[in-house]
């Protein structure tokens, strides 16, 4: 088993402890020692605690925009790029659920610059799932009548609710939720030109297969 790095431990540490205590109610000093580590390490690793949280808010953040500016240049159709897109927005909720839980506790003390690097971010993803969107309803694989901004924050507000219900030992796997999202969008966005499209199927309805 690969040794974490001191990064990690302090990261993994604070995660517990800022969702136990909150972020105010933690100092640097309570850190390093449930760490087991010097303060000389934490700084080494990052500059203030403020850093830290800003790093824990950053990394589910990076992760989700990466996987989407890979969808749009991997795939060839907006169905195809908006399904793939939704499932890894969705395991982020299984590979980072304690940084989005302190995430969404301790947003809002961020520093000013913190602050708008991570909405920085935030808008970015969202501009891509609007794009997405827009070009197939400009390509008739998405229904026109359907409002793209509305659409773009129905998709957002839905999967990043997920944090508050899913558990990993329920019926249903990240992976089986995130399809059933995509079966939801499909069935509600989705014109029969696009369901035609022969790269659409691979994630088309795969939740048909779960066991009731």
């Amino acid at each position: 088993m690969e040794k974490k790095t001191l990064k990690a431990r302090i990261i993994e540490t604070s995660l517990v402890m800022f969702e136990q205590h909150g972020y105010h109610g933690v100092t640097v000093d309570q850190i390093v020692e449930k760490c087991g580590t010097s303060k000389g390490g934490f700084y080494h690793n990052f500059k203030s605690k403020d850093e830290l949280l800003y790093h824990i808010h950053d990394v589910f953040i990076s992760y989700v925009l990466d996987r989407a500016k890979e969808a749009y240049a991997n795939y060839s159709t907006p169905v195809s790029q908006l399904c793939a897109m939704i499932l890894s927005f969705t395991k982020v909720f299984d590979l980072y659920k304690p940084y989005i839980t302190v995430f969404y506790q301790e947003s809002t003390y961020l520093k000013d610059h913190f602050q708008e690097k991570i909405n920085g971010k935030r808008e970015e993803y969202r501009q891509i799932i609007l794009r997405v969107i827009e070009e197939g309803q400009e390509s008739g694989e998405f229904r026109s009548e359907v409002s793209a901004e509305i659409a773009t924050m129905a998709i957002m507000g839905m999967v990043n609710w997920t944090y508050k219900w899913f558990k990993k030992e329920g019926e249903l796997s990240i992976e089986n939720i995130g399809e059933i999202f995509n079966d939801l969008l499909i069935h509600a966005l989705v014109t029969e030109k696009g369901m035609a499209n022969q790269e659409t199927p691979f994630y088309l309805l795969k939740s048909q297969s779960i066991k009731k």
